[in-house]
């Protein structure tokens, strides 16, 4: 075996150096054409290559030259496209606001047409007032002659009955007893007439005596009570440093302007007005609310959505803080105690409402000091009239979901924080919506004409007030039997002159009346208004 195998050995390498010799030439001859087809190759491959760069690049220039080319004419294109929407955009804008400013041209010049037109009519009217007037007057001075001629005639007529009666006593030639019985019969009907008389003038002179004494209470009362008056505003001004900060109120979009008119329930309005933003709203309490508000966040600086709502919630709740401090001072001014928490709040909350431009809060502290003297003069108790003063028109403060008369609502407040009964009916009242109960309701209702009628305490605009004067006169006319109808002192006394054949003296009493009544169901007016209905017989005669 080891034998075979030294053999096999040498066979196996003998054989493996003649197929590696093999081999090797075999390469040699294959391996030296391969190099030199591969080098020929490599040579086309590098002039080929060489050509196609050369022609890349060629084609390369070319292309970059036309794109430079095609990107400055694009870009000039473009250059004037935008240039044109510019200029378009421009006329527009100009074409808007040219629009604008002719609109609010013609506006203004219809505005002032339309005031220039009342300007006439309110002068017509006052004309037409005081033509009315000066015929009264006249009218007045015939009557007063009228009657003065009939004073006359009943004298002589008087004379003629008396030569009259002393000729039929010659001519009747009566016996003593007959005579007698005559006389006594006689001076028993001039007694009657006499007692008549003097029951008539008893009467009329108590009556004056006592209209002078209800005349010089009310007089002292007013003249010892002085009140500033509030003319009624729905617009606040707020005064800004600059106008720079009415951008800043507006806010992007205008979202802080919408989020403060959102939570104040004000409208805002920011316009060319220097240094100044106005608040619009018809609720006092709201635009209080605003205006502090937005002093504090101008001040602040931090003016948005969120900072907003905060603030205005906050001003809300010491503002209402505020209300019942006023409420406080309002009752300690006046002396009363015991009163409410609640009815110390509505009474605070009266600084924010007004009613025909005159400020409630001060008009119930006028009208409780008016009741309270009045009451001393009257020898009644001041306490309960200056309470009932105070309390007269608390129904005008509270929400409007709760309907019904203002004199009522108050009335059942009263009731429900248990005030006296006397305080209940004078404030349910002094409307005559319920029935009097005291003398001190009378007065509340007097105390509440004379601060709501003098002049200069509620303000009127000139065409309601004309308007009111027309309606007046229209509701007289209205009657059967009304000749003329003359409203005079501003309103408050209409004088109606009648058809003396249409209507005698018993129903000119009813007529009045009557008149009184339709104005208080078909009119709304401060105070009162005194009807005067005139009746004159007028007697012709021709002499010839």
């Amino acid at each position: 075996m080891t034998d075979d195998l030294l053999i096999i050995i040498p066979m196996f390498l003998v054989a493996a150096v003649i197929f590696f010799y093999f081999g090797w030439a075999i390469n040699n001859r294959f391996g030296k054409k391969s190099i030199s087809a591969a080098e020929d190759k490599s040579k086309e491959i590098t002039q080929a290559a060489e050509q196609k760069s050369k022609e890349v690049i060629s084609n390369t220039e070319e292309r970059v030259a036309q794109l430079l080319k095609d990107a400055e004419k694009e870009a000039n294109n473009l250059k004037r496209e935008k240039l044109l929407e510019v200029k378009e955009e421009w006329l527009k804008k100009k074409h808007d606001f040219d629009n604008e400013a002719n609109l609010k041209k013609q506006n203004i010049q219809n505005m002032e047409k339309s005031l220039s037109s009342r300007e006439e009519q309110i002068d017509r009217k006052i004309e037409t007032v005081r033509q009315k007037e000066n015929e009264f007057r006249r009218l007045e001075q015939s009557i007063s002659e009228k009657q003065k001629s009939i004073s006359q005639k009943e004298a002589e007529l008087e004379a003629l009955e008396q030569e009259q009666n002393k000729r039929l006593e010659k001519i009747a030639n009566l016996t003593a007893e007959e005579a007698k019985t005559m006389l006594m019969e006689n001076m028993v009907q001039d007694a009657k007439l006499e007692s008549q008389k003097l029951i008539k003038d008893i009467y009329e002179k108590a009556k004056d005596e006592a209209k002078k004494d209800a005349q010089k209470v009310v007089i002292q009362a007013i003249q010892r009570t002085a009140a500033d008056y509030a003319v009624e505003s729905t617009v606040s001004v707020l005064n800004i440093q600059s106008d720079e900060i009415k951008g800043r109120i507006i806010g992007k979009e205008g979202r802080n302007i919408r989020a403060f008119e959102g939570a104040t329930g004000v409208d805002v309005i920011v316009d060319d007005t220097p240094e100044a933003v106005i608040l619009s709203s018809f609720d006092p309490f709201r635009r209080e609310v605003a205006r502090v508000a937005l002093e504090k966040l101008i001040a602040d600086g931090r003016i948005q959505p969120a900072r907003i709502e905060e603030v205005v919630e906050k001003t809300r709740l010491e503002l209402e803080e505020e209300i019942f401090k006023i409420g406080e001072t309002t009752v300690l001014q006046l002396g009363l105690m015991g009163m409410h928490n609640e009815l110390i709040k509505l009474i605070g909350k009266m600084k924010y409402r007004s009613s025909y431009g005159q400020n409630i809060l001060e008009h119930s502290v006028e009208v409780a000091y008016l009741t309270g003297i009045m009451a001393a003069e009257l020898g009644l108790d001041t306490m309960l009239a200056k309470r009932s003063g105070l309390l007269h028109d608390i129904g005008k403060v509270m929400d409007k979901e709760i309907e019904g008369p203002h004199a009522l609502i108050g009335y059942e407040l009263a009731k429900k924080y248990r005030e006296n009964p006397i305080v209940c009916n004078a404030v349910g009242a002094h409307h005559d919506d319920i029935e009097m109960e005291h003398p001190i309701a009378a007065l509340v209702q007097s105390a509440d004409a004379i601060s709501g009628a003098r002049p200069g305490a509620r303000r009127e605009p000139i065409e309601g007030y004309a308007k009111r004067l027309e309606t007046l006169e229209t509701i007289a006319k209205s009657f059967e039997g009304v000749a003329k109808t003359y409203a005079i002192q501003a309103g408050r006394e209409i004088r109606v002159v009648v058809e003396h054949e249409k209507i005698d003296d018993i129903y000119a009493d009813k007529l009045a009346f009557d008149i009184a009544q339709k104005i208080e169901s078909d009119m709304e007016y401060p105070g009162q208004i005194k009807v005067t209905v005139i009746r004159e017989v007028r007697k012709f005669a021709i002499a010839k």
